[in-house]
């Protein structure tokens, strides 16, 4: 209180929820941007702080051990936040435009979510998520924050030691069909695709460690296949065994297909959660790389309007995780994206990130040897081609599936097309005759 104004009380700017870019600290602030949209009656001035509250210090009325010295160390505060267009002398009344659309950048101190994503997206998109049309969009993180992440234990470069292929995209197949009972027909079936050509085999998202496919049974047959394929090719193959289960089931898994000789692993990441995968990734008596799978993915950033970005989903907060290899939706596969959110995802994967080495994209979802070139030219060499039926239903088998899928991309990085490879090839020329060269993919059911 002022001795001349006793009614006054100075302001505290440093505990409020709002400030300049240029008034914190970006070493000291995670900083999350979102695109909200809301009513043409409710004044984001009043919004904005109330989110910075709700996701820090403060609830929907304020209470008593919210003092100014908690808000000055704890409070999120909204940074930056402009209307879409950004209109300055005159705007549509709330009737022509009853909708209006924002973006807004707050700033979460550090140690408020220091050291786990669980708790970061806790604090960065928890109540709010459900609050309306809000969708977090980016996510910037200071170099302390990711100090405490070890991100890819294998990385790109790391992947491609391992294989010994220094320059060409990699070659992964799912083992089809997506479900089914253990029996010896699917050793030789992943032999087939190994000795075909295929750098990497995975099992599909649906067969972890059931009853009726267990990894006991598995894992030793498919890592003979894996031998006996190089000792005909002289190439090496990875198996990704799908460990995905509850816990503490996936960490014993995972110790029990690195026991049983297995050389690589494949997690549910967003199922079993991230902090479950990096768990895994960051355990130093686990020697494997890890390929994450994005099923569920869908279910947090399909609408345009709620939701976190699948470049954040998928790539950045994976790749903090964990993962080595990155399954995501191409858009001239049978997912629904656009090229632009499919080219970001994996420059998010690959982009330098303080500390964190890069992760292999893998576009996948009705993947053809016809589409080779577009998934290159789009996306480079630094990616992994995921295939499962367009190497299983070729008409000669697997290894001829995998044969032309090695010769669709063993034209692409000659400068050859792979229409003219087509010509040359038998395998790759049946395969384009079936899919076509560079058509989308269309579901066929029986």
């Amino acid at each position: 209180m002022g001795k001349d104004y006793p009614e006054y009380e100075e302001p505290d700017y440093l505990s409020e929820p709002m400030a300049l870019p240029e008034g914190v600290d970006f070493d000291e602030y995670v900083i999350a941007s979102y695109i909200a949209y809301l009513d043409a009656n409710i004044n984001v001035d009043i919004i904005g702080p109330a989110v910075a509250i709700e996701q820090s210090t403060g609830t929907w009325t304020p209470v008593p051990y919210e003092t100014a010295e908690v808000r000055r160390k704890h409070v999120a505060k909204v940074i930056s936040y402009t209307q879409l267009p950004d209109y300055e002398y005159e705007r549509p009344s709330p009737k022509q435009e009853p909708k209006r659309a924002y973006f807004l950048q707050i700033a979460f101190p550090w140690i408020n979510v220091r050291n786990t994503l669980s708790m970061l997206l806790t604090a960065i998109f928890g109540n709010i998520s459900m609050g309306g049309a809000l969708k977090m969009v980016d996510v910037r993180f200071p170099k302390k924050f990711m100090d405490d992440f070890k991100g890819p234990k294998f990385g790109i470069e790391g992947i491609r030691k391992l294989l010994k292929v220094p320059k060409r995209p990699l070659l992964n197949n799912m083992i089809k069909p997506c479900t089914y009972t253990w029996n010896k027909d699917f050793q030789e079936l992943f032999y087939n695709a190994a000795v075909g050509g295929c750098d990497i085999i995975k099992d599909d998202e649906l067969v972890a460690n059931q009853d009726y496919n267990r990894l006991e049974e598995r894992v030793p047959a498919f890592m003979e296949a894996v031998d006996k394929a190089k000792s005909e090719t002289g190439e090496e193959t990875l198996y990704t065994a799908n460990i995905t289960d509850k816990m503490p089931n996936i960490l014993e898994n995972a110790d029990r297909v690195q026991e049983l000789g297995g050389n690589a692993l494949m997690i549910n990441f967003l199922v079993v959660g991230y902090e479950v995968m990096r768990q895994i990734a960051e355990d130093p008596s686990i020697k494997l790389p890890i390929l994450g799978h994005m099923d569920f993915a869908g279910a947090m950033y399909m609408s345009p309007q709620h939701g976190v970005s699948s470049h954040i989903i998928l790539g950045k907060f994976a790749r903090m995780a964990g993962a080595d290899v990155v399954v995501h939706p191409a858009p001239y596969g049978k997912a629904q994206v656009i090229n632009e959110k499919y080219t970001r995802v994996a420059n998010v994967m690959r982009l330098p990130m303080y500390n964190i080495k890069s992760t292999f994209p893998m576009p996948s979802g009705g993947i053809t040897t016809g589409l080779v070139e577009k998934c290159v030219k789009d996306l480079g060499t630094d990616i992994v081609i995921g295939s499962g039926g367009g190497i299983h239903a070729h008409p000669q088998g697997p290894i001829a599936g995998a044969k032309a899928f090695r010769q669709a991309i063993d034209a692409v990085m000659s400068g050859v097309s792979v229409k003219k490879a087509g010509q040359e090839h038998e395998e790759l020329g049946i395969s384009l005759g079936i899919w076509g060269a560079g058509k989308k993919t269309e579901f066929k059911i029986k």
